[in-house]
């Protein structure tokens, strides 16, 4: 497909699409979408930054606009399961921009938040629910949610969702939904668990692979520094302090050592704020509209907390800490190089942490 118009979605989302500036699809999106469209189970492997989100949101908002159905009371149409409440904003917003002119009714759901406004969001019933499962599953026992009208259910970053200890609550919800439906799960790797409930909740699914499992956007530039620990502050203050250091996204281990590094920075005189589990929700959506507005140019973020980061112009990604995991790597440093830009990866590695290298 060389470009959006050959999907045939309705005229409304073409000019959504118009409107935002999207021309050409990217691979996901060309391998996907036809098979969305048909109605097809669907197993997709992609890391971030492929576009993953209009890939499965596209294909949902044309079938929706198509096949009308009423819903009522607590009732929704498709479920998107998702790990975290900043990606979970962010595919929201996705599908605001993208259906604003369906008429379509959405609603958001995560924790960290009180989940009054929630509930009422949900008490007319609403044609996409966005959650994280933990709130999800909670607000499903009380008996707020209903699932006898949903049409599609997506698994998204589901590697993800095994890494944070949610699997056991996927596979509550996951059991609570009707078996006629159609069903998306995306993860950037595939572990034996996720292989394995894949096998268990898609029907004859097609396969979608855009990038080989733990591999790397190939337009990183990346590069590894041997230093000891208590060197690594000053060695970050002077890749700050380049000129080419634009957009700085920094990965700490722990929630402490990411404050320890913004109370450095802020004596340095430079910009910088922390995102962690420890900050709460509207903590976390200040830093990340500074950090994407430009207003700061370093943000600090522990990996669940970093999961919803997506911002385009990030100039680098540096792995404070080395990471326990390849795939952890994998998605910090994917974090640069987004839509066809290119990027900077830096690893700080102490001796003591050659092991994880």
């Amino acid at each position: 497909m060389s470009n959006f118009k050959s999907f045939e979605f309705s005229p409304a989302i073409n000019q959504a699409l118009t409107e935002k500036g999207y021309t050409t699809p990217t691979p996901i999106q060309t391998a996907a979408i036809p098979h969305l469209l048909n109605g097809r189970d669907l197993l997709g492997i992609a890391q971030t930054g492929t576009g993953k989100t209009a890939a499965f949101a596209l294909p949902i908002l044309d079938k929706l606009t198509k096949e009308k159905k009423a819903i009522s009371y607590r009732e929704v149409r498709v479920l998107i399961l998702t790990p975290t409440r900043e990606l979970a904003s962010q595919i929201n917003d996705n599908i605001i921009a993208y259906g604003k002119n369906l008429g379509l009714k959405h609603a958001v759901i995560f924790g960290g938040v009180g989940s009054f406004q929630q509930i009422k969001a949900m008490a007319k019933g609403v044609d996409i629910l966005v959650a994280t499962p933990g709130r999800l599953l909670d607000l499903t026992n009380q008996g707020h949610i209903r699932y006898n009208k949903l049409d599609v259910f997506v698994l998204d970053e589901a590697d993800r969702m095994l890494d944070m200890g949610f699997i056991n609550d996927v596979k509550a919800i996951i059991r609570k939904l009707p078996q006629q439906r159609q069903t998306l799960l995306f993860s950037a790797t595939m572990p034996d668990d996720i292989a394995m409930l894949a096998t268990t909740i898609l029907k004859n699914p097609v396969k979608v692979e855009v990038t080989p499992v733990s591999s790397t956007v190939e337009k990183i530039n990346q590069t590894i520094a041997m230093v000891k620990r208590a060197q690594k502050p000053q060695l970050l203050k002077s890749i700050l302090q380049g000129p080419e250091a634009t957009s700085v996204l920094v990965f700490s281990r722990t929630k402490h050592g990411a404050n320890h590094i913004v109370k450095y920075l802020d004596q340095s005189a430079i910009s910088s704020a922390a995102i962690h589990g420890n900050k709460s929700q509207s903590a976390r959506e200040m830093a990340l509209q500074k950090f994407r507005s430009g207003k700061i140019k370093v943000l600090i973020a522990t990996d669940i907390a970093a999961r919803g980061i997506d911002i385009p112009g990030i100039s680098h990604v540096i792995n404070y800490d080395i990471p326990d995991h390849p795939e952890s790597y994998v998605h910090r440093i994917g974090r640069t190089a987004r839509a066809g830009r290119e990027g900077i990866a830096i690893s700080f590695c102490d001796p003591s942490e050659q092991e994880q290298l």
